[in-house]
């Protein structure tokens, strides 16, 4: 059973953790703050100081983390992931980052002649779906080292093999249009049901029954009337999701009509206080008044 090495532990890597523990595999990690991960360790997660150590560890690397600038941090400088990795090792980056800096730490990783491999493995879906393994990984690279550690991520989930790398980011983005999308559609239904004095959680219900009733909509109808105690998806990193989706479209010279509206008004969340609730809240930052999306 191949070693696995995670970097990044917050929310969706942590729990990624746990099912590689949960499942028997030995776990290496490394993350900002050794504390928030105490329950991985008192779980027999085995820590390491710096990314290099976790390389140097594991078969397989995992990253989970926010943006580009953390991964490019985590994998250069001596203590990076570049340095650990070695000859049959694989770095998997789960994390939504733009597609073109993921296809430039791949071509190091390739070009640097320590026989490694990076996949961008991106996942569609929050805790709950790490917790069930049902996530939907989009997978893009070297097609043989995706063989290699397929079976590995299907303790997440489903793992889809696309193409080359960056494909499964371009992939992922895409799909998170939607999904902004449909939140911020479902949104204005809800409130304009809702200002003509139907009730709101009937209205709702009514809706997700009807032909909109998509799974994503039912999972997150619950949480846009009554906010959940943990965010699932926040607005900040929904919007950096959707202008990744949107600096890529620029580049591919594709409209994205759609996306520059649910651009606008993840901005106003984000003035309004909104950056770290959940992506839910869209209904909430409609109705306050004033708001210049909804004039």
């Amino acid at each position: 059973m191949q070693a696995i090495g995670f970097i990044g532990l917050g929310k969706m890597g942590g729990n990624m953790a746990a099912r590689y523990l949960d499942a028997g595999y030995t776990v290496y990690g490394e993350a900002r703050n050794r504390t928030d991960a105490q329950w991985l360790i008192d779980q027999g997660l085995r820590w390491v100081d710096t990314p290099r150590e976790v390389a140097q560890a594991a078969d397989l690397v995992m990253t989970s983390l926010p943006n580009d600038d953390v991964v490019r941090s985590v994998a250069s400088g001596t203590e990076g992931i570049l340095t650990g990795l070695g000859e049959g090792k694989t770095w998997a980056d789960l994390s939504t980052i733009s597609p073109r800096a993921s296809r430039e730490l791949a071509a190091q990783v390739r070009n640097e002649g320590r026989g490694a491999q990076m996949l961008d493995t991106p996942v569609s879906g929050s805790v709950p779906q790490v917790q069930s393994g049902t996530l939907t990984i989009m997978v893009g690279g070297d097609e043989d080292a995706f063989r290699r550690v397929e079976p590995v991520l299907r303790v997440l989930g489903t793992p889809e093999y696309v193409g080359e790398n960056g494909q499964g980011l371009v992939l992922k983005l895409a799909i998170n249009i939607s999904l902004a999308v449909r939140m911020l559609a479902f949104s204005e239904g809800l409130l304009l049901a809702e200002r003509d004095g139907i009730d709101a959680h009937r209205a709702a219900e009514i809706m997700t029954e009807s032909a909109i009733g998509s799974p994503m909509l039912k999972a997150r109808v619950p949480l846009v009337l009554d906010k959940p105690e943990e965010t699932w998806f926040d607005v900040s990193l929904m919007h950096k999701d959707i202008r990744l989706a949107l600096a890529t479209a620029h580049e591919r010279g594709v409209p994205l009509p759609s996306a520059s509206v649910a651009d606008k008004v993840l901005t106003e969340a984000t003035e309004a206080g909104y950056e770290h609730h959940d992506i839910a809240s869209m209904y909430e930052v409609l109705s306050k008044p004033g708001l210049d999306s909804a004039r």
